[in-house]
């Protein structure tokens, strides 16, 4: 395959995705989205130049990160050329950040819920629906409900 890679004066769509560790459908989906700039092509290869590979690891930290594609393509092409990438980083992950703090938070109530869940001694779904009684109540019915 080097002959071939080479013989082409560029990296085929094949050893960009083993170098790259995605496969071909991704590099491809990566062009229809505007993350790869479409390839020249040699008789209707797609041949890619080295720095392609460049790019990839840029959205592979990006995605790392937790970055949609439409932040992706916004990070690599949404500022002016003269924004230097500290800038466009620093503009990026403080929105994400904000984003993350939020999933957290809300993760967070979810897992008190679910533990709550846990410790579950109702009956019927409905009752598990219904605010608790105070304890009086409870001591009453004999329900903890």
């Amino acid at each position: 395959m080097a002959d071939r890679t080479s013989a082409l004066g560029g990296l085929t769509i094949g050893a960009v995705a083993r170098q790259a560790k995605v496969r071909t459908s991704t590099l491809r989906f990566y062009e229809s989205v505007g993350l790869l700039a479409a390839p020249r092509r040699v008789s209707g290869r797609r041949v890619y130049d080295a720095d392609v590979l460049d790019v990839l690891r840029l959205v592979h930290l990006a995605k790392g990160a937790g970055f949609t594609v439409a932040e992706i393509r916004r990070l690599m092409h949404g500022f002016d050329r003269a924004t230097p990438a500290s800038a466009r980083w620093q503009a990026m992950a403080a929105r994400k950040l904000r984003d993350v703090t939020m999933l957290i938070e809300r993760a967070r109530g979810m897992q008190k819920v679910l533990e709550a869940l846990l410790t579950c001694e109702c009956v019927e779904l409905a009752d598990c629906a219904r605010p608790p009684r105070p304890a009086t109540a409870r001591r009453r019915n004999g329900s903890n409900r």
